[in-house]
């Protein structure tokens, strides 16, 4: 099995760049690859030690991001390496301050995962959520090098569980311990033979709930609120976009609104502002005009939808519309507002324990988001005592990342 996916990989490896001709994001996959070896050749200190973090993309990076913020006040002798798969997730941090080095991760061949280990030689490497790569795990191991898999969630229909899947519990079998999100999480591992787990939570909790202790004031978006009650619908596909439309189109409520597309591409904007009936503004035209005088706000920037949550009282999360996968809910349920999401979201426990808590709501189209909205529009107790159960579940779940700090703290010569 393993010389299958040894071969598959090296597969992968000779046909990308061919298939990156085609597409632009994996002609900056297998681009930023190229370089990879040398950049680490130039930037790593052999005089000094790493903790490496492998994060997929841009949501699992948030997840890593408060243990790094910890490993750097509490281990400052260590030095910080991360590595992404996507392209989505390199592009955005690849200078983010709080990293040493910011790569690509090869390809997961034994040549590259010795090549790779030989000149980091990583302390420890921490694994976030589903990253779990058989040749980069199985030289760790080789080299006695510890590695974790951190806010790990796992699913009885990953390959894991399955008769065939023998490769990859010989995978899991590489990791020193799990640190899982649920309890299902620590059953499914128990069931294939594995104690070594920490029930510690998600550690995107204490990363949404730090968010209320920054500066989050923005200029635009108070003048653009003007005191009204506002909606705002983050990280939202085209399908998401069908749902909040009419509701956007024919309310006379006063309310503004403001949409932050996850693809913020000029064509696609273009598309969503001839759409849209009332008065609208984007961010990057605000300039030299009144906002308050608009009714709805197309934010096409990146970075700034955790701020705008705090000024909004009702959040749409988009991506469960459609089949993309569900955005980051915990993002404005961390400001105490109720979030509004489509209808694909099981597998998201964190949105399936929400609604149970009655501070989330799951809409099938336009006119169940009407109904719920105009509820929440017109009855203030009802919206600020769903958001307080939003805000009371974030608050409640917090602490994953001290319970790897602690354990980290208790590994002989590590600090």
């Amino acid at each position: 099995m393993k010389s299958l996916y040894n071969l598959a990989t090296k597969i992968a490896e000779k046909a990308l760049p061919l298939a990156g001709r085609f597409n632009h994001k994996l002609k900056l996959f297998t681009e930023g690859r190229k370089s990879v070896f040398d950049k680490l050749e130039t930037e790593i200190d052999p005089a000094s030690q790493y903790l490496w973090f492998h994060a997929a993309s841009l949501g699992e990076f948030e997840q890593a991001l408060p243990i790094i913020e910890e490993v750097k006040k509490e281990f400052p002798e260590y030095k910080v390496l991360i590595t992404f798969f996507s392209p989505s997730g390199y592009e955005n941090k690849k200078n983010h301050p709080l990293a040493d080095v910011i790569t690509y991760l090869p390809l997961d061949t034994p040549g590259n995962a010795k090549r790779f280990l030989e000149l980091v030689k990583p302390k420890i490497a921490f694994f976030i959520k589903y990253e779990i790569w058989p040749n980069f795990l199985t030289e760790l191991g080789n080299r006695n090098i510890k590695s974790l898999l951190v806010s790990g969630a796992f699913r009885e229909n990953q390959i894991y569980f399955k008769p065939y899947g023998g490769l990859m519990r010989k995978a899991l079998s590489r990791f020193d311990h799990f640190f899982v999100q649920n309890e299902a999480s620590v059953e499914l591992l128990k069931s294939i033979g594995f104690n070594n787990i920490t029930l510690s939570g998600d550690t995107r909790f204490d990363r949404v709930s730090r968010q209320i202790q920054y500066d989050n004031k923005l200029n635009f978006a108070e003048e653009f609120i003007n005191n009204e009650t506002c909606l705002v619908a983050g990280s939202t596909w085209p399908e998401d976009e069908e749902i909040l439309l009419p509701f956007i189109n024919k309310t006379l409520a006063e309310i503004k609104i403001i949409i932050a597309p996850h693809e913020i591409k000029e064509e696609k904007i273009k598309v969503l502002e001839q759409k849209i009936k009332k008065r609208t503004i984007r961010y990057s035209k605000k300039e030299n005009h009144d906002l308050a005088n608009f009714e709805v706000l197309i934010l096409d920037t990146i970075g700034l939808l955790g701020k705008v949550y705090s000024y909004t009282n009702i959040a749409y999360v988009g991506g469960a519309a459609g089949t993309s996968g569900l955005h980051n809910i915990l993002e404005p349920a961390t400001f105490g507002i109720p979030v509004i999401i489509g209808k694909n979201y099981k597998n998201f426990p964190e949105a399936i324990r929400l609604r149970q808590l009655a501070g989330l709501f799951s809409v099938e189209n336009s006119s169940e988001f009407n109904e719920v909205l105009i509820k929440l529009v017109a009855n203030k107790d009802y919206r600020e005592k769903t958001g307080m159960i939003a805000g009371h579940f974030i608050n409640s779940n917090t602490g994953a990342t001290q319970t790897v700090i602690n354990y980290l703290k208790r590994i002989p010569g590590f600090s």
